[in-house]
């Protein structure tokens, strides 16, 4: 029932219909395709399936949001020269971050990653979502929980990618003002991510990490 004696306008709700059996059995399998989900960092230029990225696209802009605002806005790059200008101020912004802003026990944790300023990938994956917050503006309202929103906005736009085979990355150069040049954004827009999508390279790595084990990360009261 609504509160306060507002009256606003429902629907009727269409769950999705999951026997008790099959429950654990769907969440299990769920699980198995995401655990394999890595941070990739060597990108074939391989073509994307048509439509791909617009269906994952709709399944991102699906996420609750604060005040249902929906805050976000997902610019899609393909053009090569584009790219080419995002790559370049990127790796001006990281060599900055790594050479002097940022500290030695960030660059300790960053060490068993094997990152460092150079972001071939920008360039080579065939392309690059730029996630972008929209906070109010004169054609747009005032967001809330704006973070939030646009976190789990992603975390439905990874998991898609993933269950299409598709491999990502998420980057997030510090800051990220120059985004709104290279994407022909207005002022209102902060950019959030900056999202490779390709395959991966035939020869690709990745660093051995492992994943906490669910009592570490799990709490039953």
């Amino acid at each position: 029932m609504p509160t306060g004696g507002l009256a606003y306008p429902t629907v009727p709700h269409r769950p999705l219909t999951v026997p008790a059996g099959a429950a654990e059995e769907r969440a299990r399998t769920f699980h198995e395709v995401m655990d394999r989900r890595r941070t990739v960092r060597d990108f074939s230029d391989r073509p994307l399936p048509e439509g791909v990225l617009e269906w994952a696209i709709r399944t991102a802009a699906t996420a609750p949001s604060g005040a249902n605002v929906q805050p976000w806005r997902f610019v899609v790059l393909t053009d090569p020269e584009r790219k080419r200008r995002l790559r370049e101020a990127a790796e001006a912004e990281e060599r900055e971050f790594y050479g002097r802003r940022a500290s030695a026990e960030w660059l300790e944790a960053l060490a068993p990653l094997g990152t460092d300023w150079s972001k071939p990938f920008l360039e080579v994956a065939p392309a690059v979502i730029v996630v972008f917050e929209v906070h109010k503006g004169p054609e747009t309202p005032r967001p809330y929980y704006t973070k939030e929103s646009v976190g789990i906005a992603v975390g439905l736009l990874l998991a898609t990618l993933h269950q299409a085979g598709l491999a990502t990355l998420t980057h997030t150069p510090s800051p990220m003002r120059f985004l709104n040049e290279v994407c022909d954004r207005p002022p209102e827009e902060r950019a959030a991510y900056v999202i490779p999508v390709g395959y991966p390279a035939e020869d690709a790595r990745v660093p051995d990490i492992h994943r906490k084990p669910l009592e570490q990360v799990m709490i039953r009261l």
